[in-house]
């Protein structure tokens, strides 16, 4: 039995009138230390704020929930964000890596879901075509393969999505669980699917790549 047969025998229902529920986790707190004095996810990308041109990618999927998780300049961030709807919640430890922004995002979640989408706020690039992409081809999934990773041209990506069974383990984990733990301790569930677009594997970390990605947009 595949994902959706799994989900459609578990719901009682017909997927292709009811969607899968899906909810988005956007990490927004690091310190983007790579990129010098500024912000990276405060930077102007066509005219708006990084973090708010990934946000508004990922409420095209009409998610049942979308968590920001704020840390440095939190206040900035949730500026950024002003209108849209989402629901903020703030890691205090941000300075303690990402597995902890994952568990905070994880514990705020209030709505029930079938899968969640773990995405970096510095993705303008993945576009809400590319996040259904990602949906339609965890839900083809065997059912024993709860994790899928992105790959192009062999390289890992993000966003992750996994089944909201993993959510009770990643939020009471804290800085002990995230993605990363989840993917290296659960090999047999992971799925590695490559996908034409490179959007998953665009890093924008220095100047340089925010230069690229500036002209990348100008360009499409």
């Amino acid at each position: 039995m595949n994902r959706l047969a799994e989900l459609q025998a578990l719901l009682g229902r017909d997927p292709a009138a009811e969607p899968v529920r899906v909810t988005v986790i956007v990490l927004a707190a690091g310190r983007s230390l790579r990129m010098g004095a500024q912000m990276k996810l405060l930077l102007p990308v066509a005219g708006e704020p990084m973090i708010r041109r990934t946000v508004r990618n990922a409420l095209g999927l009409n998610p049942v929930e979308l968590v920001v998780v704020t840390g440095h300049q939190a206040a900035a961030v949730t500026a950024a964000l002003d209108g849209l709807p989402v629901t903020f919640a703030h890691n205090p430890d941000y300075a303690e890596g990402q597995p902890g922004s994952v568990a905070a995002g994880a514990r705020a979640l209030t709505q029930h879901t079938e899968v969640a989408i773990v995405m970096l706020g510095d993705q303008p690039l993945v576009s809400t075509a590319d996040l259904s992409a990602l949906v339609a081809r965890y839900v083809g999934l065997d059912q024993d393969r709860t994790i899928l990773v992105p790959h192009h041209q062999g390289r890992r990506g993000n966003p992750v999505l996994f089944a909201a069974r993993h959510l009770p383990a990643i939020a009471e984990g804290g800085l002990n669980v995230g993605c990363r733990k989840l993917i290296e301790t659960m090999p047999e569930t992971v799925a590695s699917p490559e996908f034409d677009s490179d959007a998953y594997t665009f890093d924008c970390d220095t100047p340089e790549d925010y230069a690229r990605l500036c002209a990348r947009i100008e360009t499409s």
